[in-house]
């Protein structure tokens, strides 16, 4: 796991820039994500330059120092990730040139030569892992940009006017691209406003104008000959949904759980090779628990887990980890922290999260990273379950309300709907809650009128259903969500949520969550689940599969009762969550109330302050809890305090 960054000028006036001491701060600016070592490439005669910080996980040796030139001198390489397949792809190349004497053992060397003997498209094909790389190919002067399949390494790009004409500035993170001079750091408000709506802002936009995100499974091309960014697929998840979909599997529910069985084994195999300390985030959960049971089955020694804890009634699952980790004999770390201790990172996620990110998770992710990195340099994680094999309470929920919604055809569904929202709009409560139940009951005549399980689905995970009216001057952008949405040839409607969230939720919330948190404190994070065969075998699975007997992540709870009594994960799902909602009327209250101060909303002119003064002092009430509303300005304006 590590970082890059770099930049590429249209002109060939960028050579007379300086090129070293930009390179130099773009890569200090990113430390956190490679402190063991660093290093720069520069071409002056074509405008590039790339950096790297590198944190050593496989090779520790000097051969695997980055940028990295292929044996031949056609590419130059700045490598984040790992190739968990790389051993097996060097056995193939030897075959092919039983003559090659390689320089190390690192998979960036791996990578190069692959490039070299299958081209970069076939090569992309053959590799398992997670990874964003930049790419220079000085036969073809361009600049390659990829990312993994899922999304799991981030990569920003974009280009940019300065004084030494157009430059191409690309990077792990945007503090990087934010080094260069004459950074446009202008916000934009389609951004803003989807960061309102979903607590993240979606690929392949960033908050910054221009600046983007490049989409999971895809290539980027960009020369001086076509400075238009040329981007395509290499590997789409909703092609591979739909094309799975399509021809379920065949074997009857026990083969499918030994199949996955063996699937996940292998991957987890795979994800333990390190030369450094390895271990695994513990929540006492299904996935978590599953992940390090086969851990534990494959090691001779105790695997070293860590969880973090919470005094607060229905925010603490440490408990069960602990039993879990106890029964499976793993060299447990559980920390408690107090509400003060964990209040003390939040002014630290602007600069944790490169951009405004609103998902309040992000807070004890982080902790449990800075916990686990004083013992370990790599942590596998259980997330990519729920998505995969249908976890979330939310399908089934929002499933049951649009099959009752359906029995009623839509000209009577549209007629209660005005009739509610033209009585409530004509009556004025000056009780609180009374005006809490006419929201709701507003909100339910809303829902009244969906036409399909999309827009019901949509709305249900819409943090602020009408963005748009609280950011001045703001829109709705298009993304994957609503009017790009992928054709999934899907049918079942939880099916349908689940893609959904396969190709949004998981790479823009939960991985870059699950990476900025943990590259805070230098320490890289794998992910069995989304190895790209379990992937392709979870959404062949029928349904009837995934729900079986009432329970959710069937074939998941049958992997883990080989290894753990059913009495220690028999339980309703929790989450990883802290009392948020509490500590802003409290402890919280003096900082939100310096970031929403109405003054200071008018001077930086992002929101309409009328409205979110108005949800201020209704949370501060108590009665009404206005965190989904609040959270995602809050974190916004902390970022732009940050700026």
């Amino acid at each position: 796991m590590c970082g890059l960054a770099g930049f590429l000028f249209e002109s060939r006036e960028g050579n007379k820039f300086n090129f070293e001491s930009t390179l130099k701060k773009m890569s200090n600016a990113i430390i956190h994500r490679g402190p063991d070592d660093s290093g720069e490439w520069i071409d002056k005669s074509n405008g590039l330059g790339l950096t790297h910080r590198r944190l050593s996980i496989i090779d520790l040796s000097k051969a695997g120092h980055q940028p990295m030139i292929s044996r031949s001198g056609r590419y130059v390489i700045a490598f984040n990730g790992e190739i968990y397949n790389h051993q097996e792809i060097r056995l193939e190349i030897e075959k092919l040139n039983n003559t090659y004497m390689w320089r190390g053992y690192s998979d960036t060397e791996t990578i190069l030569e692959a490039f070299e003997i299958f081209g970069i498209e076939e090569s992309l094909k053959k590799f398992t892992g997670m990874f964003a790389f930049s790419l220079w190919d000085k036969e073809k002067e361009s600049l390659i940009l990829v990312r993994d399949r899922i999304g799991e390494k981030p990569m920003y790009y974009g280009w940019q006017e300065t004084n030494k004409g157009d430059v191409f500035l690309f990077g792990s993170e945007l503090k990087a691209l934010k080094c260069f001079p004459e950074f446009n750091d202008e916000v934009d408000r389609g951004s803003l406003t989807l960061l309102l709506k979903h607590g993240y802002i979606p690929n392949p936009y960033s908050i910054y104008k221009g600046i983007f995100c490049l989409e999971p499974g895809t290539i980027l091309e960009v020369s001086l000959n076509n400075t238009k960014p040329k981007v395509s697929n290499y590997w789409d998840s909703s092609k591979i949904i739909k094309d799975r979909i399509n021809s379920r599997y065949q074997g009857s529910p026990s083969d499918a759980v030994r199949e996955l069985h063996n699937l996940t084994m292998s991957s987890i195999k795979r994800q333990m090779i390190s030369d450094v300390p390895l271990g695994a985030f513990l929540s006492g959960g299904i996935d978590s628990s599953t992940i390090v049971s086969l851990m534990q089955a494959q090691s001779s020694a105790p695997i070293k887990t860590f969880t973090i804890g919470f005094n607060e009634k229905g925010f603490d699952e440490a408990k069960y980890a602990k039993a879990i980790a106890m029964h499976l004999g793993t060299d447990h770390t559980e920390l408690y922290v107090t509400a003060e201790e964990a209040m003390k990172v939040i002014p630290d996620m602007p600069s944790i999260y490169c951009e405004p990110f609103a998902d309040p998770t992000q807070i004890p992710n982080f902790i449990v990273s800075k916990l686990a990195s004083e013992d370990v340099k790599v942590v596998l994680s259980g997330d990519g379950g729920d998505e995969l094999f249908s976890g979330y309470s939310r399908y089934y929920h929002i499933e049951k309300m649009w099959k009752n919604l359906s029995y009623l055809p839509m000209p009577i569904r549209n007629s209660i709907s005005k009739t509610i929202k033209f009585a409530l709009n004509e009556s004025i409560h000056s009780n609180n809650k009374m005006n809490n139940i006419k929201r709701k009951l507003i909100s339910g005549a809303n829902v009244l009128g969906y036409k399909s399980l999309d827009q019901l689905y949509s709305h249900v995970i819409s943090q602020i259903h009408s963005p748009e009216d609280v950011v001045k001057h703001g829109y709705q952008k298009e993304s994957k969500l609503d009017h790009l949405k992928p054709n999934f040839g899907v049918t079942e409607p939880i099916e349908l949520m689940m893609a959904t969230d396969t190709v949004n939720y998981l790479p823009d919330d939960i991985l870059t969550k699950v990476d900025r948190a943990a590259m805070r404190a230098s320490l890289e994070t794998r992910v069995p689940f989304l190895d790209q065969k379990i992937i392709d075998f979870a959404w062949s699975l029928p349904m009837s599969y995934k729900f079986k007997d009432g329970v959710t992540k069937w074939p998941l709870h049958q992997i883990l009762k080989r290894y753990v009594p059913e009495k220690l994960t028999k339980r309703e799902k929790m989450g990883f969550s802290v009392p948020l909602h509490e500590w802003l009327r409290g402890p919280l209250r003096e900082w939100s109330e310096n970031l929403l101060n109405v003054d200071r909303l008018k001077k930086e002119g992002y929101f309409n302050e009328s409205i979110i003064e108005r949800k201020w002092k209704e949370h501060l009430t108590g009665n009404f809890n206005n965190i989904t509303f609040l959270w995602p300005i809050l974190m916004f304006q902390a970022w732009l305090d940050d700026q």
